[in-house]
């Protein structure tokens, strides 16, 4: 049995992050927030890149960097591996989601249903308020794409994105959305050399937002499947592998 599926045990041995007089309480408290807080940072490392695919995670590491006992970090890889971020192996740890083409294609297909149904909800249910937050991040947009602000740019679009599922007002797609590995995928097949923002990326959200703005629920479906769709052709999984994909 692997060390991360001992994890239960071994976080509950853990002397070193909770005395015998914190056991009850205060002690419990801190463990919880300590745990919190490294599986927040581990996977928000995670999902960076910071951690390349198919990398091999060790226990000395992790805790030297982020300040946490062996039972603790066993707990928190435990519950990434759960969660599909990381794949645990016997007798070496945990080591960070690879993906075959096969699985990346499946991802983003799913991810194209997803978004742009979300989207379709978007501009059923969207609030002036939501119009105004949406229009406004597509023209920082425009703004960071002709001044070159590469990550600023794709900073603007997940957030694009994140604010179009607020507008949607539908926590299940939500979560689903939530729950798929796409940014590991992104990370995995997007080819070193592609242009980033890709050139067609503006006029797709604008796309977008022209349908919710209008109220339009099938343009809105129609625009973000496109965006989706062109973004994971992007990719660098195979041309024949992606004709291969069923079409909807």
């Amino acid at each position: 049995m692997s060390s991360v599926e001992n994890a239960g045990r071994a976080a509950s041995r853990d002397a070193g992050e909770i005395t015998n007089s914190e056991s009850n309480g205060s002690g419990d408290s801190r463990l919880a927030t300590t745990s919190a807080r490294v599986y927040e940072e581990l996977r928000t490392a995670i999902l960076a890149g910071v951690f390349p695919p198919d990398s091999r995670l060790t226990e000395a590491d992790l805790t030297s960097r982020f300040a946490v006992s062996r039972g603790t970090l066993r707990s928190v890889l435990a519950r990434l591996v759960q969660e599909g971020y990381l794949v645990s192996e016997a007798n070496r740890g945990a080591r960070t989601r690879s993906f075959s083409v096969e699985e990346a294609i499946e991802i983003l297909d799913t991810r194209e249903l997803l978004e742009s149904a979300l989207a379709a909800r978007a501009a059923e249910r969207a609030t002036d308020e939501d119009i105004a937050d949406l229009t406004n991040l597509v023209e920082l947009m425009a703004e960071a794409n002709r001044t070159g602000g590469r990550e600023e740019y794709a900073g603007l679009i997940r957030r694009f994105h994140e604010r179009i599922r607020q507008a949607a007002r539908q926590a299940t797609l939500t979560r689903y959305v939530g729950q798929l590995m796409y940014p590991l995928v992104l990370r995995q097949y997007r080819p070193i050399d592609s242009s980033h923002p890709r050139p067609e990326s503006l006029a797709e959200q604008q796309a977008i937002l022209s349908a919710i703005i209008t109220h339009n629920a099938s343009a809105a479906e129609a625009a973000m499947r496109h965006h989706v769709s062109a973004a994971g052709r992007a990719l660098q999984i195979g041309v024949g592998d992606v004709d291969d994909r069923p079409q909807h």
